[in-house]
């Protein structure tokens, strides 16, 4: 649920930070599958083909990133994910929700995680990717004067009536209180630029650069000179000193992502 062109290029650089892989639980040969924010369809498509004779159902909110065409067996449909799901319980094998939290509302995470495990069949699991959108250092040289922990912080706090921007870092427990078990949580930092001495990190943080620069004015612009009452300058100003450190090296900066999976408990 984060604007459309954040959502192809996310795609892009999920797909080679995951190494290919699309569902990180031990699902064997699943009959049924949720998808909750399909954004450009890209997971559920490949979902789709790699499991030929399971039946994939999308969700999201926006019907104009509905792919045009689509495997047989995955069917797309337009619902809102801060309203109770429509399905009938444990009807699903397994539920992938990814990019969400930035659509849901507040009081909504719990409703949510109940319905993903109402939906699930006893032993299937859930698995959930969330970018948390707090700017941290590798090295720890980003302090509160930096432009980019400016942007962090303000956009954490602007949307704090409405919406719960760390709920990333609370996926765990949210989780377990919602009923599931074996829960694993695991932060993967997603490098802002090519700073990383690990090639494949690095190649993922020159992939990103130019995507989180469009980010964080694209995410912001609204919240920041309507809500903030912030001007045009201070708002560019803010946001081109935050570019800038993007581009820094020497800063190692990135968005923690979390990625977090749980299972139904067996009947």
């Amino acid at each position: 649920m984060i604007f459309s062109q954040d959502r192809n290029a996310a795609e892009l650089y999920l797909r080679k930070i995951f190494d290919g892989r699309l569902i990180f639980p031990p699902v064997e040969d699943p009959k049924k599958i949720l998808d909750c924010g399909y954004g450009s369809g890209a997971w559920a498509i490949e979902a789709a083909e790699k499991y030929p004779d399971a039946e994939i159902i999308a969700v999201d909110i926006s019907p104009h990133l509905k792919p045009e065409e689509t495997p047989n067996n995955l069917w797309c449909q337009v619902d809102d994910l801060n309203e109770p799901f429509n399905f009938k319980p444990e009807e699903f094998d397994f539920v992938h929700s990814r990019l969400v939290a930035p659509g849901i509302g507040k009081s909504r995470w719990t409703g949510y995680m109940k319905d993903c495990f109402k939906v699930l069949k006893a032993g299937g699991w859930l698995q959930m990717v969330e970018i948390y959108f707090n700017v941290q250092s590798d090295n720890g040289t980003l302090t509160e004067e930096h432009g980019l922990r400016r942007w962090s912080k303000t956009f954490l706090e602007v949307y704090e009536d409405k919406k719960d921007l760390r709920a990333p870092t609370r996926l765990q427990s949210m989780m377990e209180a919602a009923g599931f078990v074996e829960v694993q949580s695991r932060m993967m930092p997603l490098p802002l630029n090519g700073w990383s001495r690990d090639e494949r990190d690095r190649d993922i943080g020159n992939l990103n650069c130019s995507n989180a620069k469009d980010l964080i004015n694209a995410m912001a612009l609204w919240p920041f000179t309507e809500r903030l009452e912030m001007s045009l300058e201070q708002f560019y100003v803010l946001i081109a000193r935050a570019r800038s450190e993007i581009d820094d090296l020497n800063l190692r900066p990135y968005f923690p992502l979390y990625v977090v999976i749980g299972k139904k408990p067996s009947a």
